[in-house]
């Protein structure tokens, strides 16, 4: 499937930037499955500095801001050849050790009712397969998708608390479970091509694990499905903050995201 894909951030700083500096990780992966037929990247009130590869084979751009400037845009447009092999992305590759998805963050470190849902589902039984989708529908099951009632900073255990989150939440309570249960799993940030719109308001989130002799599954818990040929992975990571699309350093000011558009469709004349 080939899917055109437009992302517009805009935020605003708090005061006249004297210097800031941002991490963008917005550039789609060329992994199993998926190929950037093209991509660009375009900015207001900010140039790019340098790109490269971080820990997690995730493409970076770091921009500075312009001296002076309040308010900055950065429009990411393209398009990217995707494929459907039931959520399955192979072997690891990256520079961190498989081991390293096993251990806990604090966005993900489970608390005393995810530890209870931890024992339901390694009670009963199955292959590593079975569990993991056990987990997803568990997790859906018991934390509705419901917008408003977290943020960015909320954990795992928070929104398990509170029986509701999003795409980011019901990740991290999916990775802190099966880490637990000794199943090493990370975040995946991307696009999700909607059946019933285009215009979006974010892009979206859903979660890898490792299983022995397939490699790396695909599970979206918010979709209660692996992901097919709609899903593009851009940024990968143990958590959220891995693989958030716009981080950033500055000096004596703060940045506020002002608004969101994304959009994401099959190019006219492309077959599934």
């Amino acid at each position: 499937m080939r899917l055109a894909i437009r992302h517009t951030t805009r935020y605003r700083f708090d005061a006249p930037v004297v210097h800031a500096l941002q991490r963008l990780r917005l550039t789609p992966k060329e992994t199993q499955g998926q190929e950037i037929v093209e991509w660009h990247m375009e900015y207001e009130n900010a140039h790019p500095e340098l790109t490269y590869e971080d820990q997690n084979h995730n493409t970076v751009t770091l921009v500075s801001v312009e001296k002076g400037a309040q308010e900055v845009t950065v429009a990411c447009h393209g398009t990217v050849d995707t494929h459907d092999h039931a959520g399955v992305i192979g072997r690891h590759a990256g520079h961190l050790p498989l081991w390293s998805f096993c251990g806990q963050t604090r966005l993900t470190r489970p608390g005393a009712a995810m530890r209870r849902l931890a024992r339901e589902i390694g009670d009963a039984g199955g292959d590593r397969i079975e569990l993991l989708h056990r987990l997803s529908g568990a997790i859906l099951e018991q934390v509705a998708y419901q917008t408003g009632s977290t943020h960015a900073r909320t954990t795992g255990e928070e929104a398990f608390a509170l029986g509701g989150g999003v795409c980011q939440d019901h990740a991290h309570i999916f990775i802190g479970i099966a880490r637990s249960l000794g199943i090493p799993s990370r975040y995946v940030s991307g696009y999700l091509m909607m059946n019933d719109r285009v215009q979006q308001d974010a892009g979206h989130a859903w979660t890898e694990a490792f299983v022995e002799g397939l490699g790396w599954v695909g599970f979206d818990v918010s979709n209660g499905i692996s992901p097919d040929a709609r899903y593009v992975r851009v940024a990968t990571g143990r958590d959220y903050r891995d693989a958030a699309p716009v981080t950033g350093i500055s000096f004596g000011t703060a940045s506020t995201v002002l608004e969101v558009d994304v959009a994401v469709e099959q190019k006219q004349g492309q077959q599934q």
